[in-house]
């Protein structure tokens, strides 16, 4: 009888290892999925009704000014991804430096210098209770540089107090297109005033359950046969 092929010890060690590893991350995927709370298709199905309602009632308004949506990447930056998007169409930013990073920068660097007109609306990010809050649970001073901080460095989702910001820093209303009522949210550059005739407007979509993803924004550009109608269609 021939002798038997000698065993290579460390060939078969590292394939011992590769399966276990690869063992263990089944394992964990398994897990995963038996953590995971189960589906409710009641819930599912009236989720799913939600977004074909918000997905007709944003697209109608869209129609009735001239616009189209333009998707922007659901990254965290949306907001500031749509807004910059806008600057562009309305000539305000290069393309070259229209991004999120730009008008990151724009609104927090104008919310740190116009305090006052934010800091008594901002709850503290702790909670009431929390650290670097108010007795009221407000947002401190201290806190609201960090806040501007992390506005203009990170990925945190921007909301009302960011477009205001970005509103008045650009000197353009920004409409806001959603589920209503009201069907378009205005947000006028001039502190608790109208929007002045011959404002540049840009115009972004607010998506609740669209996307599946939560809250998010997009850009509305102007449908390019129709683009001269939207001016007629601002006091919607």
């Amino acid at each position: 009888m021939a002798p038997s092929p000698p065993v290579d010890a460390e060939s078969s060690s590292k394939k011992g290892s590769k399966q276990r590893f690869k063992e263990r991350e089944q394992r964990k995927a398994q897990a995963i999925l038996d953590a995971a709370p189960a589906s409710d298709p009641e819930a599912d199905a009236r989720l799913e009704r939600e977004a074909k309602l918000e997905e007709k009632s944003i697209g109608d308004t869209c129609s009735s000014l001239g616009l189209q949506m333009f998707e922007i990447n659901p990254d965290g930056h949306c907001l500031f991804s749509a807004v910059a998007d806008q600057l562009v169409v309305l000539q305000i930013l290069q393309p070259s430096v229209a991004n999120y990073a730009t008008t990151r920068k724009a609104a927090a660097d104008y919310m740190f210098t116009h305090q006052d007109d934010f800091l008594p609306f901002l709850p503290s990010l702790g909670g009431e209770d929390g650290a670097g809050s108010t007795d009221a649970g407000m947002m401190t001073p201290e806190g609201f540089k960090q806040y501007c901080k992390t506005i203009r460095d990170t990925g945190m989702w921007g909301g009302e107090p960011e477009i205001m910001a970005l509103s008045r820093a650009y000197n353009v209303a920004i409409y806001v297109v959603q589920t209503g009522p009201p069907p378009i949210v205005k947000h006028s550059p001039i502190p608790g005033g109208e929007t002045p005739s011959g404002t540049p407007i840009a115009y972004i979509s607010y998506h609740r359950r669209m996307y599946g993803l939560g809250e998010h924004y997009n850009s509305l550009r102007p449908k390019a046969s129709i683009a001269s109608r939207i001016i007629d269609k601002v006091g919607l």
